[in-house]
């Protein structure tokens, strides 16, 4: 995608959000950068993107090295425990925690390296088989096993919606969520923060804005078209 075409989509990405979140207030953009080329991405930060978020770990590792060091990378893919170990060093946060013995491998990692890495605890809101993340009544549990652990510090919240052409139908999913994250923030867990909130993609970030998603995570709305793995 030519620079041109890359700042335009941004700026009406921007645009969109700064309507729909006015209520809320700034939401972040996290650029989804699943099977872009390293050029494009490095583009995206002339443009003033500074979050990207990658889905595989692999992938992130190819890609890494020639990016801008400024960038600040997060992993929002479902995540292996056995894949935490390249992220020391790499990744800035990891948005898909969704199970204790994820969080206790981070954890290990972690504390090994002398840091203590961000993560967004996901949430399976609409409980579809097929997504990674915790069920509703699971979460408190979680976050209070979690919050204990010194290598993690918990930022906040992660959801995938359902894929659906009807924007609607997700409001009250991302409404729920909104929901979880002002109670949460409010009953103060110990070690378990709620400042970010992150919902919405591509097909539904005007609507996630709209019910309180503090970041949102563009591929197609910024970049055009996913461009097929070689």
């Amino acid at each position: 995608m030519d620079r041109e075409q890359l700042a335009a989509n941004l700026t009406a990405c921007r645009s969109r959000l700064k309507e729909a979140s006015a209520r809320w207030g700034d939401v972040t953009i996290c650029a989804a950068t699943k099977t872009q080329d390293v050029s494009t991405i490095n583009r995206a930060y002339d443009e003033g993107v500074r979050i990207i978020g990658e889905n595989r770990v692999q992938e992130a590792r190819e890609k890494f090295p020639a990016l801008n060091p400024d960038f600040s990378l997060h992993i929002i893919g479902q995540l292996q425990t056995n894949k935490v170990k390249y992220l020391i060093g790499m990744a800035k946060m990891v948005q898909s925690l969704d199970r204790i013995e994820l969080a206790r491998e981070i954890d290990s990692r972690a504390q090994a390296a002398g840091i203590r890495m961000p993560v967004l605890v996901q949430v399976n809101i609409a409980r579809e088989p097929q997504k990674a993340g915790v069920f509703e009544e699971d979460l408190e549990s979680l976050l209070r096993q979690a919050g204990r652990l010194d290598g993690l510090s918990i930022e906040g919240l992660m959801a995938i919606m359902p894929l659906t052409q009807d924007q609607e139908s997700l409001r009250p999913l991302f409404r729920r969520m909104r929901t979880w994250f002002d109670r949460l923030r409010d009953e103060a867990i110990p070690g378990a923060g709620m400042r970010v909130l992150s919902m919405g993609m591509s097909g539904d970030y005007t609507t996630a804005a709209e019910e309180g998603a503090t970041m949102v995570r563009l591929g197609s709305a910024i970049f055009g078209a996913r461009v097929a793995p070689h």
